[in-house]
């Protein structure tokens, strides 16, 4: 182990699991202690592969529809990413025992998103289509009631029904950046458009944002550990790069570490998505010790003390 190339990583913090990926695990983990195997997962709990493995290894079942889990007693779990109002709808129609893990921040955004109905506004969703957390938001209201806006482009050729009455929410996983120029258009096509009255970018997103704005300028490389179809893993990625970062890239596991991209470095960034566990950095850092002499620091830019109540039914109850 002698002669090994000195490595410096810097750990970015916050990182890895928010408040909302961590009550969703934990409602499945208490449900399945509660009431035993099986329980019900409509949609990936969180979008992170080792996550869902373990839970599939303690007794959870994952589907993507209702029509696929039989009829049973057994619970059955929402995702943290919220689903249309039709899927309650449906689970009430089958009697089922539904747990809703929806993170109360995009909670948030459903809510916030009907008020604006109810007011009478034409609402704009900005988000990427196709992503649980869109299908789940634009599911609260009415067919045509709101309308997609993925980038600036979108932005630039919407044609609203009526500009005077117009607002917009936003998906709660997006690049602040992105998102900002996207907003900056809007608002000077149609200066009287409404906004949310706080941020829906969570604060999860924004801090680990942050966290990588002011490590990847410093680093040769910058590794994001997290899932591909984890939006805000993803950003992390692209906020690497725009930050001054030559190779940043998106690790799932350590065994999937592209050692010909990352086997000549002095300095190395490493960050994790909202989904992704701690563990998951410990197998990377394992990894880059093999074959270099390292040394680790953490570069803190926020604390986090944020936690969210578990549902009801999942509640101890103390006397």
């Amino acid at each position: 182990m002698d002669n090994l190339p000195q490595l410096e990583i810097i750990l970015c913090a916050p990182r890895g699991f928010c408040a909302g990926v961590d009550r969703a695990i934990q409602i499945v983990e208490i449900a399945l202690e509660k009431y035993g195997a099986p329980v019900y997962v409509r949609h990936e709990i969180v979008h992170n592969k080792y996550v869902v493995d373990s839970l599939k290894a303690k007794g959870a079942i994952f589907v993507e529809e209702l029509d696929e889990i039989p009829d049973t007693e057994s619970p059955v779990v929402f995702s943290a990413h919220g689903v249309p109002k039709s899927v309650p709808a449906d689970a009430k129609s089958r009697n089922m025992f539904f747990l809703d893990a929806t993170c109360p921040l995009v909670s948030k955004v459903h809510v916030e998103a009907q008020h604006l109905q109810k007011r009478g506004f034409e609402i704009i969703l900005i988000g990427h289509k196709g992503h649980p957390e869109v299908v789940g938001t634009m599911g609260q209201l009415p067919e045509g009631a709101i309308s997609l806006v993925e980038t600036v482009e979108d932005a630039e050729s919407f044609i609203p029904k009526n500009p005077d009455s117009l607002s917009f929410v936003t998906q709660t996983t997006l690049s602040i950046d992105d998102t900002a120029e996207i907003v900056a258009v809007l608002q000077r096509r149609f200066p009287s458009v409404t906004a949310p009255h706080k941020e829906d970018i969570c604060y999860a997103t924004t801090n680990r944002q942050e966290a990588v704005k002011k490590v990847a300028p410093e680093v040769d490389a910058m590794i994001v550990v997290g899932s591909p179809n984890s939006s805000n893993s993803m950003r992390l990625v692209e906020v690497a790069e725009r930050s001054g970062c030559k190779r940043s890239a998106l690790v799932p596991r350590a065994k999937e570490i592209d050692w010909g991209e990352f086997g000549n470095l002095e300095s190395l960034g490493i960050t994790a998505g909202a989904s992704a566990p701690e563990t998951l950095v410990d197998e990377i850092i394992d990894a880059f010790a093999q074959r270099y002499d390292i040394s680790v620091s953490s570069r803190v830019t926020a604390r986090e003390d944020i936690a969210f109540n578990l549902p009801r039914e999942l509640r101890v109850e103390t006397k």
